[in-house]
C-alpha cells in the first residue's frame, strides 16, 4: 500500500492515499487507524478526511471500540455514490456501456448491436446511445460522473486516443475515439486496449492474496491477452502488449492472413470454428448461402455471432462433430497456456470475454486436464485454469476501472 507524505504541496496525493485504504477495507478504518495505515500524522488524516467528508467520497459509518480506553472511535466508510465512471466496450459485434460507482460495482448497463458493416460513425452514435442510457439511471447524479473510459480492439494510439488498424474492423481504421467520444458527451474520455481493460477488471475484483502473475485470454471477436505480472497490469511500451493472434499451436492447421498456418487467434476465434461447423455440415448456412469445403465465407458479425452460439450449444446437447470442432480449440488454447505460463512464469490463466461464456463449460471441464498433460517437466509449479466471473462485459468494467483508477489511484498520482 502507498504511504503517504506530511506535506501540504501534496495534499491531492494524501487523499488519494486515505481514500484508496479506506476503498480497500470493507469494514472501514477509524482515523487511528488510517495514521497507522498510511504513515500520515494524526493532523494530517483528521484533514483529510474532512475535505473527504465534504466532498461526499466517504461516510461515517457508526463507532467501534478498539479495546482502549476512552470513547469509541468513528468509522470512516467509501460512499460508493461518491463517485461514477463509465466503460465502454467497443467490439465488432456488441456494444457494451457499463456504470461503475466508487467501490467497482456496477449500478447500470446497456447493450447496442455493432453496425454489421463496422462503419465507425455508426458505431460511435451507438455508444454515445448507450452513455446517455446509463447516465439517466435513477438516484446517480450526472456532476459525480468523472469521465469515460473505452475498450477498443488494438492497435491504438493511447496518448492520442486513437484506434489504428484494427484487423477485425477495418472500418475503424485511424479512428479519433477519444476525442469524438468525448465531444459527443462533454466527459473526459481515455481509450485502452480491450485486452487491457479485461486484465484491469479482473484484478480491480481480485481477492486479497490471489495470484499476482497471471494472463487474461480475452474471448471475443478475436483473440487477445492481457498481463498483470507482479502485481501490475502490463501494458508494454506503446499500451499495445497482448497481440498473440500469430502465436503458433498447430503446424498443419488454418492459413492465417499473415500467411501462416496455425496461428492462435485464427485457429480459434468464433468464425473459424463457425466456418469449421459449416464445412462439416453441424451447422445450417444462411439461406442462398452456397457452402464449398476449405473457401471461407463473407459472413456479417450477427450471422458469425448467431452460428457460433448454435455451435457452442450443440457441442453441449452432445452432438459429436461439434464437439470435435470446440474440442480442437481447447487443444489449441492448452497448448498456447502452457507455452504462454512457461515463458511468464504464470501460476493463473483466466479466459472471459463477450465470446466466452457459450464454450466456457467444456473448456473449464477439459483445460486443466490438458494443460497438466502438456507440461514436460518446464513448469515449477501448476498452473490453475478459470473463468472470469466478471461476466461478458468485463472488458468495459476494466474500461471504467481505469477511469476510477487514474483519478483516485495514488499511483496515478505520481505518473
Amino acid at each position: 500500500m502507498a504511504r503517504g507524505a506530511n506535506l501540504p504541496a501534496i495534499a491531492a496525493f494524501n487523499e488519494t492515499v486515505v481514500l484508496d485504504a479506506v476503498r480497500r477495507s470493507p469494514d472501514g478504518f477509524s482515523r487511528v487507524e488510517l495514521a497507522a495505515r498510511t504513515g500520515l500524522s494524526a493532523q494530517t488524516v483528521t484533514n483529510v478526511t474532512r475535505r473527504l467528508l465534504d466532498r461526499g467520497f466517504i461516510r461515517e459509518a457508526g463507532t467501534r471500540s478498539e479495546g482502549s480506553p476512552g470513547k469509541p472511535r468513528t468509522i470512516l466508510r467509501l460512499e460508493p455514490g461518491g463517485a461514477h465512471a463509465i466503460g465502454v466496450h467497443l467490439d465488432p459485434t456488441v456494444i457494451a456501456c457499463v456504470l461503475l460507482d466508487l467501490a467497482g460495482a456496477v449500478v447500470a448497463q446497456a447493450h447496442r448491436p455493432s453496425p454489421p458493416d463496422g462503419d465507425a460513425a455508426a458505431t460511435l452514435a451507438a455508444a454515445v446511445d448507450a452513455i446517455r442510457e446509463v447516465l439517466q439511471t435513477p438516484g446517480v447524479d450526472p456532476e459525480r460522473v468523472i469521465g469515460v473510459g473505452v475498450a477498443a480492439p488494438g492497435p491504438i494510439d493511447a496518448e492520442r486516443g486513437v484506434v489504428i488498424r484494427p484487423p477485425l474492423a477495418p472500418g475503424w481504421n485511424d479512428l479519433p475515439l477519444r476525442d469524438e467520444l468525448a465531444q459527443a458527451t462533454g466527459l473526459l474520455c481515455l481509450v485502452a486496449k480491450d485486452v487491457t481493460c479485461a486484465a484491469v477488471a479482473e484484478r480491480w475484483r481480485d481477492p486479497a492474496g490471489a495470484s499476482q502473475d497471471y494472463a487474461f485470454v480475452y474471448y471475443g471477436t478475436g483473440v487477445g491477452v492481457g498481463l498483470v505480472l507482479g502485481g501490475e497490469v502490463y501494458t508494454g511500451s506503446s499500451d499495445n502488449a497482448g497481440d498473440v493472434g500469430h502465436t503458433l499451436v498447430d503446424p498443419e492447421g488454418v492459413r492465417c492472413s499473415c500467411g501462416r498456418r496455425g496461428c492462435y487467434g485464427e485457429s480459434v476465434r468464433p468464425y473459424r470454428l463457425v466456418m469449421q461447423g459449416l464445412w462439416s455440415g453441424v451447422l445450417t448456412p444462411p439461406p442462398g448461402t452456397a457452402v464449398v469445403q476449405g473457401e471461407d465465407l463473407r459472413l456479417d458479425v450477427e450471422t458469425v455471432d448467431r452460428l457460433f452460439s448454435e455451435l457452442a450449444a450443440a457441442a453441449e446437447a452432445g452432438h459429436t462433430g461439434a464437439q470435435e470442432i470446440v474440442d480442437r480449440s481447447i487443444r489449441h488454447s492448452a497448448f498456447f497456456a502452457s507455452n504462454l505460463s512457461a515463458l511468464l512464469d504464470l501460476d493463473r490463466v483466466v479466459f472471459g470475454g463477450p465470446s466466452w461464456a457459450r464454450v466456457a463449460p467444456r473448456y473449464l471441464d477439459q483445460l486443466p486436464g490438458q494443460l497438466a498433460e502438456l507440461d514436460t517437466g518446464v513448469l515449477t509449479h501448476g498452473v490453475a485454469i478459470a473463468g472470469s466471473a466478471i461476466g461478458d462485459d468485463v472488458a468495459a468494467v476494466g474500461a471504467a476501472a481505469l477511469v476510477l483508477d487514474g483519478t483516485f489511484s495514488p499511483r496515478s498520482i505520481l505518473r
